[in-house]
């Protein structure tokens, strides 16, 4: 993860929005009258940002409990109330389409901006199937205008919702038969669950997880963010993709996802946010795993959109060095999320999803911290910020 391949005086020669070359010095053999020169005048290049967990769509905001997380009340005391992610599940249940759509739709715009061109994006606000189903088709058809591709991951065990609050195994069986529908209606290929002490325990979160395997999807998990349950574990054993959040893993569970192709999905908004613990990222490296960095955007832990926060997070509080960082946001989220053969470097072949930075050097994106230092990103060979300003069109 420490390691990058930087090269001086280059250039990257794009055609039909597919990477031709990535070299140095001359690229006059690439030049013809329809080529277009982009001078990007002594900044850096680098591939497009991937955020590799938010919770995109969602309605409304959360901003009534920020006073009560600043007192110190636990989320899960919240949530217990009827608060945190059960509030956003009614926002999210009475919204529309438009309205769910127009609020991602501004957010979205926000993270190109920061220089994301792919997110993962997870339903979970609606814990039931027509509002879930209503999150996923706002994903596919952001995914369809939006220049930012999105990933879209069904997250219906999120929370218990209030009408089975005493009743979780009939909402897990529900959810057990709605993976049938949400299967059918090629929405998503991913499904993920929040393993934490009361939502779902690690028997109810295998239970969920397999039953999505034998319908052929890929996993995720929400694991060990609050206490050390074995989420990061169980994910290594069910072939999960990632694990997400892991401030409380434990020493034995490092060990396992060291041994493992699952990549540790590291979020340090959330900690940063809710004055929580940093997941021991440095423990992580050092002892072999592989991390990616995500933002967690979502409107009760994470609301925030500056992906260059969350890296510079990583910085200096995951104590991750800027070749890490830049592997962790770039090549390995691009793996977990099966992006890899697309994107996630600047190779031939791949997606031209390209940002430059004005800034001197990588390190100087961590030093000078809560600014934007993107000044245009290229998707799929489009030209779709300049100068900071978001050129609008279509995919």
């Amino acid at each position: 993860m420490g390691r990058i391949n930087m090269i001086s005086n280059a250039f990257v020669a794009v055609k039909d929005g597919k990477i031709l070359d990535v070299n140095s010095g001359d690229f006059k053999n690439y030049i013809n009258f329809s080529t277009k020169l982009i001078d990007a005048n002594h900044k850096i290049c680098l591939p497009g940002f991937i955020d590799s967990h938010t919770h995109l769509v969602h309605a409304g905001s959360r901003e009534d409990e920020f006073e009560k997380l600043k007192k110190g009340v636990p989320y899960l005391e919240i949530l217990k109330n009827g608060g945190g992610i059960l509030g956003t599940v009614d926002k999210t249940r009475h919204a529309t389409f438009e309205q769910l759509f127009d609020q991602a739709y501004k957010s979205l715009d926000t993270m190109l901006t920061f220089g994301v061109t792919t997110i993962e994006g997870k339903s979970g606000y609606g814990l039931c199937l027509e509002t879930e189903l209503k999150q996923l088709k706002v994903m596919y058809e952001l995914n369809r205008k939006h220049p930012i591709d999105i990933i879209s991951t069904y997250m219906g065990a999120h929370a218990v919702p209030r009408e089975y609050e005493h009743n979780k195994k009939s909402y897990i069986e529900k959810m057990k038969e709605d993976l049938v529908y949400i299967k059918s209606s090629n929405l998503t290929n991913y499904v993920d669950v929040f393993c934490e002490t009361g939502v779902f325990d690690i028997e109810e979160s295998k239970d969920i997880l397999k039953s999505a395997l034998d319908l052929g999807f890929k996993i995720k998990l929400h694991a060990d963010e609050i206490d050390p349950l074995g989420g990061a574990g169980l994910g290594v054993e069910l072939g999960a993709t990632s694990v997400d959040h892991l401030m409380a893993i434990s020493p034995k569970d490092i060990k396992v996802l060291a041994q493992s192709n699952t990549i540790a999905n590291i979020l340090p908004g959330t900690s940063f946010y809710l004055n929580k613990p940093f997941a021991n990222a440095r423990a992580m490296i050092d002892q072999g795993c592989a991390l990616s960095i995500s933002s967690d955007y979502n409107p009760g832990s994470c609301p925030t959109e500056n992906f260059q926060l969350i890296c510079q997070l990583s910085a200096n509080h995951l104590k991750m060095s800027p070749e890490e960082i830049l592997n962790a946001v770039t090549v390995n989220a691009a793996y977990h999320l099966g992006l890899s053969e697309n994107t996630g470097t600047l190779e031939i072949g791949k997606d031209a999803d390209i940002i430059l930075l004005d800034i001197p050097n990588l390190a100087y994106m961590f030093y000078h911290f809560g600014i934007n230092h993107v000044t245009d990103v290229i998707k799929k060979g489009k030209v779709v910020v300049k100068n900071k300003t978001i050129q609008r069109g279509r995919k």
